[in-house]
């Protein structure tokens, strides 16, 4: 006779699974020791990237969507501290808790460097010869530009200053280079911006959809 795979509960009388259950319980050790320590590693990922980004935003004067991403930055960490806490003499959930800060600020830069948010100054320092064809490409482009005369250590030269979003500074430096190679240029951050000749830049699906809802409405 087959024996069956169910057995009978003496306190209530209904038949459970006894064997086949056995096989989907997880160790409790290997749940303490590794499978935590992972969770806690992710979620300071989550929560040191996030605030990598934040900070970011406010010294980007992109103030809006700084307590968004703070709400969400909190709760994340206060999950993966309350672990922490509970199992004091558990040393993987340090090192999780560590290593993950550490992966978190990396990547929260890396997410920083794609998303190149903001506005910067791209000042720009070249000679005579070839500042024509240098602003002749930027106001092709739809880049305000403004020129200055300056003495430089070797002679007379101009100094190009335009107001440019982020994101195309790698193409505009991509052209210098093949135009002039020895032409000097610097990059600063930008807070504020009022006026002036910008170049639009193209928000994807996502963007545009999420600038819709949390940008601040003009009052008429």
């Amino acid at each position: 006779m087959q024996e069956s795979p169910y057995s009978t509960d003496k306190n209530s009388g209904t038949k459970v699974r006894g064997e086949k259950l056995s096989f989907f319980v997880i160790n409790p050790e290997l749940y303490r020791r590794v499978i935590l320590p992972i969770l806690i590693f992710f979620a300071r990922i989550c929560d040191v990237s996030m605030e990598t980004i934040r900070v970011i935003y406010i010294t980007r004067g992109i103030n809006y969507r700084a307590p968004i991403i703070a709400f969400f930055e909190i709760v994340i960490w206060l999950l993966a501290i309350e672990v922490v806490m509970n199992d004091l003499s558990n040393i993987a959930n340090f090192l999780a808790f560590a290593f993950g800060f550490a992966m978190g600020t990396y990547i929260g830069l890396v997410i920083e460097e794609k998303l190149s948010i903001g506005m910067v100054i791209l000042r720009i320092v070249t000679t005579e010869d070839s500042t024509e064809e240098i602003i002749s490409y930027m106001r092709s482009e739809n880049f305000g530009v403004t020129t200055i005369d300056a003495t430089g250590s070797r002679g007379n030269v101009r100094m190009i200053l335009s107001l440019v979003n982020r994101v195309d500074v790698p193409r505009i430096t991509a052209h210098l280079q093949s135009a002039n190679p020895h032409a000097f240029y610097s990059v600063e951050d930008v807070r504020y911006v009022n006026e002036g000749i910008f170049r639009p830049k193209k928000p994807n699906a996502i963007t545009g959809l999420f600038h819709s809802f949390i940008r601040p409405r003009k009052k008429k």
